[in-house]
C-alpha cells in the first residue's frame, strides 16, 4: 500500500465513523516501531506504522487509524484530545478504536538488568539497569545502607564465566 491509498482509506474512515472530512496529509512511516500511529498537532498530519498493516492486517490498522482520527477532530473541535481525556475516551469507545495497539514481533527492547543494589541489613535486591551511587540511596524496606554488584548474566556463555556476584 502507498501513501495516497493510506490517504483516501483515512479519508473513507474519517467520513464514516466521524461524519467530518480529513483535510491534511496521512502518510506511512516505517520508523516507527514501538507505536501504531501519530498525530501532529501543528501541522495536523497523521502517520501510520507500516510494520502494523503488515503484521497485524488492515483490521488493526484501522483502528490505529480511528485513534489518531479520534486525536484529529477532538483537537480541531478545540475538546479534550489527550489520551487522559475522558471526551477522548469516549469517542475511542464509540468508534471501536483502541487505546493501545498490538506489539510487533521484536519491537521491544528491553535492557537488561546490569546491576543490583542489595540492601546491608535485610539483603532486598533492587534491579537496576544502569549504574548508579549506592551512597545516594536507602533500602525502601528497612532504610539500611546499599552495595552495588554486578548482576549475574542468566544466559550465554558469560553465564558460566562469571561468578554469583561481583562487586562494582
Amino acid at each position: 500500500m502507498e501513501d495516497r491509498e493510506l490517504q483516501a482509506w483515512v479519508e473513507q474512515v474519517s467520513q464514516q465513523w466521524f461524519g467530518m472530512p480529513f483535510r491534511h496529509k496521512a502518510v506511512f512511516n516505517a520508523r516507527l516501531r514501538t507505536t501504531g500511529g501519530r498525530y501532529f498537532t501543528k501541522s495536523h498530519h497523521i502517520e501510520i506504522s507500516p510494520h502494523q498493516l503488515a503484521f497485524n492486517g488492515p483490521e488493526e490498522t484501522e483502528r490505529i487509524i480511528k485513534h489518531e482520527l479520534c486525536h484529529y477532530h477532538l483537537h480541531l473541535l478545540g475538546r479534550g484530545y489527550r489520551h487522559r481525556d475522558p471526551e477522548f475516551k469516549a469517542l475511542l469507545a464509540k468508534v471501536g478504536a483502541t487505546l493501545y495497539c498490538q506489539s510487533l514481533p521484536g519491537a521491544k527492547r528491553s535492557l537488561p538488568v546490569k546491576y543490583l543494589l542489595i540492601c546491608r541489613a535485610c539483603g532486598m535486591t533492587y534491579p537496576r539497569k544502569r549504574k548508579t551511587d549506592p551512597r545516594k540511596y536507602a533500602c525502601g524496606r528497612c532504610r539500611g545502607k546499599l552495595k552495588l554488584e554486578a548482576a549475574v548474566p542468566e544466559t550465554g556463555p558469560e553465564a558460566a564465566q562469571k561468578p554469583a556476584t561481583t562487586p562494582v
